[in-house]
């Protein structure tokens, strides 16, 4: 009975013990006396008594007897000693009655260290339970510019409402995301059911992870926790049991172990590197005769600008293939069951291939891929890291770079328009983008900015009244509400509304191109890395996926230069993105001789120096944009330096795969 088990617990203690010294680790318990003795602590706090997880419970507080326990709290001292018969004592006690005492832990950045209770912890901890009771003091450090100190300081905000211990997150971010994905406002205090059932599902989820053998990555269980909630959502976790966690959970597997190797992403910028086969992936039989294809989409093509656009590129694939492929479209996808039954619709159809054409959609296109790996399923976003799907976006940027130098070369006054609509990723780099091609024309040109998802403000009518001719708008027309109000017009003076140049997104040769690989027999060189690496397809004016198209009566010489601009971006020798460049305040964002790369345009959260206008907040925006945003935004701090949201992806401004 307990002399067994505290020669098991014994035999633990010393491999661990022996581990650690191979490893040239400190093979005892941290004590956090010595430790803080080099820090500098804000203030001390009485939490009360609670339950913490036994996980987080990693010392002691003084040196005391810190030796008689290897560094995962299994014993060290020998079975006839007082130690391992007090220890044995405890153990029955717990298997006949419980042990219900407190112990007394103090709190140091999210981890517990025992003043009174060592033993207590060393058998519940070979037991494997979840948590147990403990009067608990806080010890809260100084707040500094270090990373640990940064994420701590996020916990005590998610804690300060929610009086939870239960998450314990490695990166910046973590604690909004899981309150967003929760449906919560980062200010909502919590219920006790709120806190129950966070409880009970971590504990769930743990138990899981740890039989999946989890305890060996180098991710924690709680980041382990979030993808697992981003990906099937936070109502399902918290009404499965254990056995229903460890089967969804193995079905993400490769999803998790690629946050644990850094969700490493693959960037494919050009079709020049599409070498590998995807065909035997997609059909392991051979090359079939003619080949399935489903395009889901939010809204319909008549109600939706983004939708309408990718239907054009469905349209363009059967001419371009002739008979040689079938195409269906599922529309009104709004909600993540619609989504799940459209796909399932296309699967039984027999459609190999599935693009699904917002980023809204991802989730349940990670989770669709997951239930049935012979289909390949494409989303329409950028930056995700998830190797059960590819990705694909394209570099609006580049168009919108040279819409700014047309606007400046025609404009005869210094200030052009720019029309918005939501700040997220993408928006901001187009924006800037044309701020620097109008500057490169005329370097006093000051770009007004307006948004049209501000509540109460009409942005185009504020244009106006401010006298602004050359304005930048929406990308694509929607047909059910056709307005002249696109791309790069004219406001003339008896009213009327100039076309004068649009971007253009042709996703008909993005989709011919994917195809025609297909049929090549090859996919990419990162294709081939699936599991080890996500797959993001970036392509641009260099693929003809992206361009620009100009009015006839659009000035010789303006022309000239802007098909010179075009091959000089298709060839590689034009990067918009070329220090040095300004944001504004003069920050400085890209030195003289250097060129912003790939992670930090799509994931910029800032405007340029020559832009007029903010960001706004969360609290300006309607409700809609408000719901985007939390999924896909920037938004500003109090000290009015943008900050990134939690998810890393490129929009237009236009609708940019949102609706």
């Amino acid at each position: 009975m307990a002399s067994n088990d505290y020669a098991t617990a014994l035999k633990q203690g010393r491999r661990s013990y022996r581990t650690a010294l191979t490893k040239g680790e400190y093979p005892y318990l941290p004590v956090l006396d010595e430790m803080i003795s080099y820090t500098e602590v804000a203030s001390i706090e009485n939490l009360g008594i609670m339950d913490i997880p036994l996980s987080k419970i990693v010392g002691t507080k003084t040196v005391g007897r810190s030796n008689a326990f290897a560094n995962n709290f299994m014993p060290l001292l020998p079975e006839n000693s007082e130690f391992g018969m007090k220890w044995g004592s405890l153990y029955n006690h717990q298997i006949d009655d419980g042990i219900n005492d407190p112990i007394i832990a103090y709190e140091f950045m999210n981890q517990f260290y025992v003043q009174e209770g060592n033993k207590r912890v060393s058998v519940m901890k070979y037991l494997k339970t979840y948590s147990l009771s403990a009067s608990v003091t806080r010890l809260v450090p100084k707040k500094s510019d270090d990373k640990e100190n940064r994420l701590y300081y996020e916990f005590l905000d998610f804690y300060e409402v929610s009086q939870s211990y239960d998450v314990c997150f490695s990166k910046e971010g973590s604690y909004k995301k899981l309150l967003k994905l929760m449906g919560k406002a980062e200010d909502e205090v919590w219920s006790d059911d709120d806190r129950m059932d966070l409880h009970s599902a971590c504990y769930s989820f743990e138990l899981a992870f740890n039989k999946a053998h989890g305890e060996k990555l180098d991710i924690n269980v709680s980041d382990a926790f979030l993808i697992y909630v981003e990906i099937y959502g936070y109502d399902k976790v918290i009404d499965e049991t254990e056995q229903e966690i460890s089967r969804s959970l193995q079905k993400i597997w490769t999803e998790i172990t690629l946050a644990d190797q850094g969700s490493q992403v693959e960037l494919v910028q050009a079709p020049e590197q599409v070498k590998s086969s995807l065909l035997n992936k997609l059909l392991p039989t051979g090359i079939p005769d003619s080949l399935k294809i489903a395009f889901i989409y939010m809204k319909t093509p008549e109600t939706s600008s983004w939708a309408y656009a990718h239907e054009l590129g469905r349209l363009y694939l059967e001419q371009a293939f002739d008979g040689k492929i079938e195409t269906m479209a599922f529309d009104k996808a709004d909600t993540e069951e619609e989504v799940e039954e459209a796909i399932e619709q296309a699967i039984a159809a027999g459609c190999e291939l599935i693009f699904t054409t917002a980023t809204q959609m991802i989730n349940q296109s990670v989770r669709s891929a997951v239930h049935h790996p012979k289909v390949k399923i494409y989303n329409c976003s950028i930056k995700m890291s998830y190797s059960s799907i590819c990705t694909y976006y394209a570099r609006m940027y580049e168009s919108k770079f040279l819409m700014g130098a047309i606007a400046a070369a025609l404009s005869r006054t210094d200030r052009l328009g720019y029309v918005a609509d939501y700040p997220i990723y993408g928006t901001l780099a187009n924006i800037n983008a044309f701020a620097l091609g109008a500057k490169m024309i005329n370097p006093y040109v000051q770009i007004h900015l307006e948004w049209t998802k501000v509540k109460g403000v009409d942005a185009r009518e504020r244009l106006e009244q401010e006298g602004i001719v050359f304005v930048s708008d929406n990308d694509m027309i929607t047909p059910e509400s056709a307005s002249r109000a696109y791309g790069l017009y004219a406001k003339r003076e008896d009213g009327t509304t100039e076309n004068l140049a649009t971007p253009i997104w042709d996703w008909g040769k993005f989709y011919e191109q994917i195809i025609r690989n297909i049929y090549s027999g090859g996919s990419t060189e990162a294709e081939a890395q699936k599991g080890k690496k996500a797959v993001n397809y970036w392509w641009g004016m260099s693929a003809d996926v992206i361009d620009v198209i100009c009015s006839k009566s659009m000035p010789h010489g303006t022309n000239r230069l802007i098909e010179f601009l075009k091959s000089s971006i298709r060839a590689g020798a034009f990067h918009p993105f070329d220090g040095p460049i300004y944001a504004q305040g003069g920050v400085v964002q890209c030195e003289k001789g250097e060129s912003l790369g790939p992670e930090e345009i799509i994931t910029m959260d800032w405007l340029a120096e020559n832009v007029i206008g903010k960001i706004p907040e969360l609290d300006e925006l309607t409700d809609e944009a408000r719901t985007l945003v939390n999924f896909l935004g920037v938004k500003v701090d109090e000290s009015g330096t943008d900050k990134s949201a939690d998810t890393q992806t490129d929009r237009s401004e236009g609708n940019g795969g949102l609706e």
